[in-house]
């Protein structure tokens, strides 16, 4: 990778993993740097040939190390869950790439709109970031698949409205969406507009989920959420998945127990 967009280094943890590398990402589009991680598919190293699905999650700083997640030792368990079943012949071997989001301004880029309380509405520079810079950097050193089809984009809360968004503005790009306990709430859930209105109707895999412990509204609100994409003629079970979990809450380790799942719907073995 080029050496003024990425400067590398290996979190202690996971440094005897020659498929795990974190780096320092810079965008020309949005102030501030962030890391970026990726891990590889045990496949990668052994079929040097092979070109590999790519799956990018927002928050990507609680996806594998615990030192570096919002509450310490707490993750989603990525790389052994995404391990497990590719070795279990479960899913196909894909590229996860956690995108770890910046701190306080968070908010600002992981929401589509600007609330006229609250603020935000960086969504769209922020989707210009993953689609202008780093997935051309990403398809550029790895060997990846890089047609939308065998391309995902992921997350929860605000990462999981901000994939949602970017699903419906960037179909051609990202064909695989995992929006998990979206934070549909935001500016007066003007994503239900987006969902709504967006012409033509986009070819994706979504799996949307919540837990039941979130909260009466957030359950009501994904609950309409599914409504509108079958409305709007997405089919369960088959570009659709629609998980409401019993007394889960909203936090990693709920999703950290669902990213199995995720996986299997969306990267499914062929």
């Amino acid at each position: 990778m080029p050496e003024e967009a990425i400067t590398e280094h290996t979190p202690n943890e996971l440094d005897s993993n020659p498929r795990y590398s974190v780096s320092e990402f810079h965008s020309e589009i949005l102030p501030d740097d962030r890391v970026i991680s990726v891990y590889l598919p045990p496949q990668y190293l052994e079929e040097k040939k092979r070109r590999f699905p790519v799956f990018y999650l927002n928050d990507g700083q609680n996806l594998f190390d615990g030192r570096t997640s919002y509450l310490a030792g707490r993750t989603w368990r990525a790389h052994t869950t995404a391990d497990e079943l590719t070795l279990n012949d479960e899913i196909e071997p894909i590229i996860l790439v956690g995108v770890a989001n910046t701190g306080l301004r968070r908010m600002a880029e992981y929401t589509p709109t600007r609330d006229f309380k609250i603020g935000g509405g960086e969504g769209r520079s922020y989707g210009r970031l993953l689609v202008e810079e780093l997935k051309p950097l990403i398809d550029g050193s790895y060997r990846t698949l890089t047609d939308a089809k065998n391309t995902g984009l992921g997350g929860s809360s605000l990462g999981g409205l901000i994939s949602l968004y970017l699903g419906f503005m960037y179909p051609e790009v990202f064909g695989k969406l995992a929006v998990m306990s979206p934070s549909l709430w935001w500016d007066q859930r003007s994503i239900f507009n987006v969902v709504d209105q967006t012409r033509p109707r986009p070819v994706l895999s979504i799996w949307l989920d919540i837990g039941t412990a979130e909260g009466v509204r957030h359950v009501r609100d994904t609950d309409h959420l599914e409504r509108q994409l079958i409305k709007r003629g997405w089919q369960t079970g088959k570009d659709l998945l629609y998980e409401k979990v019993d007394g889960a809450v909203h936090d990693e380790n709920s999703w950290a127990e669902r990213f199995g799942a995720v996986l299997r719907f969306l990267f499914p073995r062929e």
